[in-house]
């Protein structure tokens, strides 16, 4: 399937937000994601499809002192 991911088209195998995140290598606690201009809650990472073509934003947080 093609996104677009942080502006960047991409071909991945992950169908939900949640298998997403993990085939970046990230950690789920630490981002927030929005799909096609909408937050989409950490809750429902899991149940959120991707659809081809759909637009996903991914911030990580970094903490520091």
């Amino acid at each position: 399937m093609r996104i677009q991911v942080n502006g960047e088209d991409r071909q991945v195998q992950a169908r939900t937000i949640l298998a997403l995140v993990a085939e970046l290598g990230l950690d789920v606690r630490k981002v927030a994601v929005e799909r096609n201009l909408e937050i989409v809650p950490r809750s429902l990472h899991a149940a959120t499809p991707l659809a081809d073509g759909d637009r996903i934003e991914v911030v990580q947080f970094v903490g520091g002192g």
